[in-house]
């Protein structure tokens, strides 16, 4: 009986060390976990820098019963600090950067990333935090304008300059176009994989040394252009040079006209000579207040000739212009191969004074988290920040916290579309479309493009009304890219037939010309035509109709 009792009590030992483990595994890799649940106030300090006017509240998430942190006001600058027990040493193994926002107006024009703040040595304070406060990183979405980001920028020191240089993340995913909860989660693995989630999926993988994903490098180029150096003042770098050697045909004449009159042409049958194009208003009366005195000889209004509407046309009849067949414009000399020709010159290079190697990036420890904002809107909410040392702790927060809050929002907001009905119906679709636009802009090789698609997108956002117009421009943008990606981009040689320049016509590529076919005005039968010229035409038709 008492071998049975040692052996029960051994056991109770045994599962209350492995549940004791079990509950002290998230506390042993949390650094910091923040729910918001009671009052921000004496954990959280608000920057009493003069410019962030912002009110932070304790506030609920509309409809949950669970508290964040709120953004009140609408334009205002916002600056808040929560410091850390002891600085984190990022280059310790993973570090994972979680936390979640919610837009509940809509994200128009706002920022909600986090800054991760240096040790206070490095020359700030809480209650003086401002947007020069030195962090090591800053994280989340940012969209205004042509900005639509998830931010992960690394503040790096080069060790030979000394200098704190930020490294953009390339390419960063699209911030979600919705009033729902989200969660950004960062993963900063020792083999210097950088990993940005939007709701737990992964939207980018990049590596902190590449310089494919990082503006600038953390790694800078082994050479540099030499800023001493200067082009010699012989070089050459005109590929093509007029023939010296060319001499201009004895039968080119420069001072043939362009135009000359059309001999062959004849006067069209039934042309009134003697008609003019405009006559008086009959039915036109002079005004009972009309002083000749103050205000002139009263005139009646000209009208149309009702005579020249059946006739071929009225008033001097001339020959119209057409092309001379002798106008071969300014003579120029051929172009050939320029014998002295160097190529494009560029300064040599030289060893980067500034270069270094790394294995890791030499991160700078954090010791707070500050939110400096500066936004156009209100309503933003920020809830269960998170800083840990293990994937799977962000993984457990986000289906304990983020989840539960996200599928009763998500569901709210398909019955509430349900209920609008068709009324409501484009608002929806709508929102169905630019979801799938920003998730076909994060796509990696359309990344050239994003600028473009996301402005598009954004105009869409600020006039619901033109959304089809902006979905078939965005059609359009694709489709380009997909022949540029089938064809390489060229484009194909035409044949062309080069003409001797016509009138009217310009300079400037892509101005309308006139048309050559189109027959002069006393050419016409029944109608009056106006001729539109640009100042730079070489010579106006003479036969102009009256204004």
């Amino acid at each position: 009986m008492r071998d049975r009792r040692q052996l029960f009590s051994g056991l109770l030992l045994i599962l209350a060390f492995v549940s004791l483990q079990k509950l002290c595994y998230c506390d042993d890799q949390t650094v910091l976990y923040e729910s918001f649940d009671k009052p921000f106030d004496g954990r959280w300090i608000v920057s009493k820098n003069g410019d962030y006017e912002g009110v932070w509240k304790h506030a609920k998430s509309e409809g949950h019963d669970d508290y964040g942190l709120l953004v009140s006001e609408k334009a205002r600058k916002y600056g808040i600090v929560k410091e850390l027990e002891e600085p984190l040493n990022l280059k310790d193994g993973t570090i994972v950067l979680q936390y979640e926002v919610r837009f509940q107006e809509g994200l128009e024009c706002g920022g909600a990333y986090l800054k991760y703040l240096r040790p206070q040595e490095a020359g700030w304070t809480a209650e003086g935090f401002n947007s020069e406060s030195p962090y090591s990183i800053m994280f989340g979405p940012d969209k205004c304008g042509a900005t639509n980001k998830v931010h992960f920028i690394l503040k790096h020191k080069n060790p030979k300059s000394g200098e704190y240089v930020e490294h953009h993340l390339k390419f960063p995913p699209s911030v979600p176009y919705d009033k729902l909860s989200h969660v950004y989660t960062a993963i900063l693995k020792p083999d210097n994989e950088v990993r940005i989630l939007v709701d737990g999926e992964e939207k980018k993988k990049a590596n902190l040394l590449s310089g494919e994903d990082f503006e600038p490098a953390l790694i800078p180029d082994k050479t540099i252009p030499d800023p001493e150096d200067k082009k010699p003042e012989d070089w050459d770098e005109r590929a093509k040079i007029p023939d010296p050697n060319a001499v201009k045909p004895e039968d080119w004449d420069e001072d043939a006209p362009m135009e000359i009159e059309d001999e062959e042409a004849e006067k069209p049958e039934g042309w009134l000579d003697d008609e003019p194009e405009e006559v008086d208003d009959p039915e036109a009366t002079k005004p009972e207040d009309w002083d000749d005195e103050e205000d002139g000889m009263w005139e009646a209004p000209k009208i149309d000739n009702p005579k020249c509407e059946a006739a071929p046309g009225c008033g001097e009849w001339k020959r119209p212009m057409k092309r001379n067949p002798a106008y071969k414009g300014k003579w120029s000399a051929p172009l050939i191969d320029n014998p002295a020709y160097k190529g494009i010159w560029k300064p040599r290079d030289i060893p980067n004074p500034d270069y270094f190697e790394l294995d890791r990036p030499d991160y700078e420890p954090i010791a707070a988290i500050g939110i400096e904002i500066w936004t156009m809107q209100d309503g933003i909410l920020f809830d269960n920040m998170l800083i840990a040392k293990d994937e799977k702790v962000a993984e457990t927060y986000r289906q304990t916290t983020w989840k539960p809050k996200f599928d009763v929002e998500k569901e709210k907001q398909k019955a509430e579309e349900e209920a609008a009905g068709s009324a409501d119906g484009l608002k929806s679709y709508q929102k169905v479309v630019f979801d799938l636009l920003n998730k076909v802009a994060d796509i990696s090789f359309l990344s050239a493009y994003k600028s473009k698609i996301t402005e598009l997108i954004e105009k869409a956002e600020q006039q619901p009304n033109v959304t089809i117009g902006v979905i078939v421009s965005i059609v359009v943008v694709f489709f380009s890219i997909f022949i540029k990606l089938i064809f390489g981009g060229k484009k194909a040689a035409a044949t062309v037939e080069k003409k001797k320049p016509e009138v009217g016509e310009s300079s400037k590529s892509g101005e309308t010309q006139p048309n050559s076919d189109i027959k002069p005005p006393n050419a016409i039968k029944g109608k009056k035509v106006m001729y539109n010229y640009e100042v730079n035409d070489p010579k106006p038709p003479t036969n102009l109709s009256s204004t």
